[in-house]
């Protein structure tokens, strides 16, 4: 058995922006569309998430939430959008991304997004908790968990619903990659639009951020790699517009480009 492999999209660091202006689509105030990450005033720790509190990620309840009703990543699963109101509301939120071409990967390392999966990655939900974001992230979306005796974060073995096949998997610690952590916004995509340049805080914070985040099939992500939605999107048709939905909530929380091609077909996925 090789090791646990410890990949996906990898990432940046806190939103520092100001207020972002009301979007509009159709005439219709879309705020909700904005709020989507952190509140229309687009801070970073706005809202009632619990940064940095300590407290335990929730167990999940068995359902899949819809992004739009999950701007901190802290709820389980993706759920699929399919009325009319929620993909205007998608459309509006990709609408607001700002595009340029992806730069060189040149000195990019996993490494340089701290190590895999640190649990002391300050400004983001569950940090210094005492379980590693792995774990949290088991704990978030896996059903049926069970723990190693005496453990109440060390994760043996759940179900998992996977958003990205539509398959129920049956994992179990000894058969680890069956399920691996997607980092949505690759940590390699990060670090060609912007990431970079940014200190290695910013750079942990993004790696270890639920909104980033999501248990899945282990071949499904290695088939990712570090692709953008233009190159890369779930098998399962019925997700395609919240996983865009998601990966704009992240470049918007961290004020990163995504390449033009990534924007339109994100906007494919939700009916533009």
């Amino acid at each position: 058995m090789r090791a646990e492999v410890r990949r996906g999209t990898e990432g940046l660091a806190r939103h520092r922006g100001g207020a972002r202006p009301l979007l509009r689509a159709g005439g219709v105030a879309v705020c909700a569309a904005v709020a989507l990450v952190s509140g229309c005033d687009g801070g970073a720790n706005s809202g009632s998430s619990p940064t940095g509190s300590g407290a335990p990620a929730p167990a999940s309840d068995g359902h899949s939430v819809s992004p739009l009703q999950n701007p901190d990543g802290t709820k389980p699963g993706l759920a699929p959008l399919t009325s009319e109101a929620d993909q205007a509301a998608a459309r509006a939120l990709i609408e607001s991304l700002s595009t340029k071409g992806r730069g060189p990967k040149t000195g990019y390392d996993r490494d340089r997004f701290g190590y895999a999966w640190m649990d002391t990655a300050d400004g983001v939900p569950w940090a210094r908790n005492g379980c590693d974001t792995r774990n949290d992230l088991l704990k978030r979306d896996g059903q049926d968990v069970r723990f190693r005796k005496g453990s109440n974060c060390v994760i043996v073995s759940m179900t998992l619903d996977d958003p990205y096949t539509g398959h129920t998997i049956q994992w179990t610690k000894s058969h680890a990659t069956t399920v691996q952590i997607d980092h949505v916004m690759p940590l390699s995509y990060d670090w060609q639009m912007g990431a970079a340049h940014w200190t290695k805080d910013k750079r942990e914070q993004i790696a270890n951020d639920p909104l980033n985040l999501l248990p899945v099939d282990g071949p499904a992500n290695s088939a990712k790699g570090d692709s953008g939605p233009a190159t890369w999107l779930p098998p399962s048709k019925g997700i395609r517009c919240a996983y865009s939905v998601r990966f704009a909530q992240v470049s918007r929380k961290y004020e990163l480009p995504v390449t033009p091609a990534d924007k339109r077909m994100m906007l494919k996925q939700c009916g533009a």
